[in-house]
């Protein structure tokens, strides 16, 4: 039993959405989005002449740019945005955020959480989730702050480590 999908541009309410969580960690710096509906909302990142050239095709695409999160009903039934790591490369990313160091990079994409003595630096305005960077710059993944603690200062949320440690 296949579910129908439905491919379509996001919507002023969704693109908001979008645009509030990226506000938590900075500026957004791409501004064309799309939904593929099916049991969840899932949202792809896609380039405006890719998107003219799919709006003309007959056959629906499998996918059509990056996945950067899905849009979902919490228990309060309040819609929200819950981006995946790649989102992160479309954010201009200024607060927020973690920079760890090589040791405690290692930790963070093997999906353990990471002590305070493992975080170079830190700017943390606001929201419990930052983005872990290791040193280069490059993005690790998304983790949740535990100031009470100093043996796991930041919690694991997902990383780049993951796909690699699935099941399968």
């Amino acid at each position: 039993m296949s579910e129908e999908l439905r491919y379509r541009r996001a919507s002023a309410w969704e693109y908001d959405l979008i645009l509030r969580e990226a506000e938590k960690y900075g500026e957004l710096e791409h501004h064309f989005f799309a939904v593929v509906e099916g049991k969840f909302r899932d949202v792809y990142a896609v380039n405006e002449r890719v998107w003219a050239e799919l709006e003309g095709l007959k056959i629906k695409p499998y996918a059509y740019g990056t996945f950067v999160g899905t849009i979902k009903v919490d228990r309060n039934l309040v819609e929200k945005f819950y981006p995946n790591v790649e989102f992160f490369y479309f954010v201009k990313v200024e607060k927020n955020y973690a920079v760890l160091s090589p040791k405690a990079g290692f930790l963070f994409t093997t999906g353990k959480d990471v002590p305070r003595s493992g975080v170079r630096k830190y700017v943390w305005q606001g929201t419990k989730k930052l983005v872990i960077y290791d040193e280069n710059g490059v993005i690790l993944g998304i983790g949740r702050i535990n100031p009470e603690s100093s043996r796991k200062f930041i919690l694991n949320v997902t990383d780049i480590g993951e796909f690699l440690r699935r099941r399968r």
